[in-house]
């Protein structure tokens, strides 16, 4: 007997990997890490992969998931604003939908370069709601700080992700 659905059912899971991906990232999101001489950075890496998975494959990561992951991220992260990191990373889903058709199948420092400018307007708007929601404006150097760790964190993250595209989806 030849079990036909299998294969299917495979495909189906493959299908998972963007979820997947960008679930793992909001663990890695929320753990910090220390950086000697500066202070605790903690990359945004739910950014890194909603960004990916928007240029290569935005049909397998829609706004539910990346409203997900937003939660999921927020819920780790024990913020008081629930709801915050999933407006930003819908923001960020569409400007990247915007520049997509500059960016996909170009070389890589000109999809970094994209990254990096998604990951200013997110920056940017991360603080000035949470700013606004505190009532007082907040001290940028940490979102500053942030915003770069992400940028020089990303050429890693987008190799990793590269790889789980070409391994997962290559038939999907």
């Amino acid at each position: 007997m030849r079990l036909t659905l299998f294969p299917r059912d495979i495909d189906g899971l493959y299908r998972l990997a963007p979820f997947a991906t960008g679930a793992l990232a909001a663990l890695l999101s929320v753990t910090p890490i220390a950086v000697p001489g500066l202070a605790i950075a903690t990359p945004a890496f739910a950014l890194m992969v909603v960004y990916h998975w928007t240029i290569y494959r935005p049909d397998l990561l829609p706004p539910s998931g990346v409203f997900a992951i937003g939660l999921f991220v927020d819920l780790l992260d024990g913020t008081p604003y629930l709801g915050l990191s999933s407006l930003v990373l819908l923001v960020a889903r569409s400007l990247v939908l915007r520049q997509r058709p500059l960016v996909a199948n170009r070389d890589f420092a000109v999809v970094w370069a994209g990254f990096l400018v998604v990951a200013a307007i997110v920056t940017a708007l991360e603080w000035a709601v949470t700013s606004i929601l505190n009532e007082a404006p907040l001290g940028s150097r940490p979102f500053l700080f942030q915003a770069i760790v992400t940028a020089a964190c990303f050429p890693v993250a987008s190799y990793l992700l590269a790889w789980t595209q070409r391994a997962l989806l290559r038939r999907v």
